[in-house]
């Protein structure tokens, strides 16, 4: 009966949910501790914009509050924060702030995350590089390929050049074998 009584008066206080301490969302790890803007932010290819755009899309569309903590959310809210940010354009995020924008092959604007982001960097690298193009170049040699500046930056290999201390170095030893030699005369 006692036990009876104890349940029915935290029945009507809200009960404090346990958190976890690592959640998988979209192929990463990320602490429970963080709120959701920070928990996409670790995401790849998600950026501080773009998380705040998201979490607030997420709050207005389905009511999860942006300050609530990632570890405490249930199976099905990740599930419907994973929907959203693989479609932020369906929930009214600005097509301006997704990075892949006009695709080549599709024509569509779309976001990319993860493990597609790096393989499709990888396949328009590949493709810059069989047709032969200037970026492509740029990649197969190792260069800079956005047009910056690569007079002192960028350097790769060996020195070029002559250092003052090694021209120092060089220079003694002809001095003292000059001198040497003139006075044997």
């Amino acid at each position: 009966m006692a036990q009876e009584e104890n349940t029915g008066q935290h029945a009507g206080k809200e009960q404090h949910k346990e958190e976890a301490g690592i959640i998988r969302l979209l192929g990463k790890d990320i602490k429970g501790n963080y709120d959701i803007e920070h928990s996409l932010m670790q995401i790849k290819g998600i950026g501080h914009n773009l998380a705040r755009a998201l979490s607030v899309a997420i709050e207005e569309k389905e009511g999860i509050k942006a300050s609530e903590r990632i570890g405490t959310l249930e199976e099905s809210k990740l599930s419907i924060i994973e929907k959203i940010v693989k479609n932020p354009k369906e929930y009214g995020v600005p097509v301006f702030l997704l990075n892949r924008r006009a695709d080549i092959g599709t024509g569509e604007d779309m976001q990319l995350v993860g493990t597609d982001l790096i393989v499709r960097s990888k396949q328009d690298i590949d493709a810059d590089v069989k047709i032969q193009n200037w970026r492509g170049f740029r990649h197969k040699y190792g260069q800079k390929v956005r047009g910056q500046k690569t007079s002192n930056t960028g350097r790769t290999g060996s020195a070029v050049g002559v250092t003052k201390k090694a021209a120092k170095e060089a220079a003694k030893p002809q001095k003292a074998g000059a001198s040497g030699g003139a006075a044997a005369k």
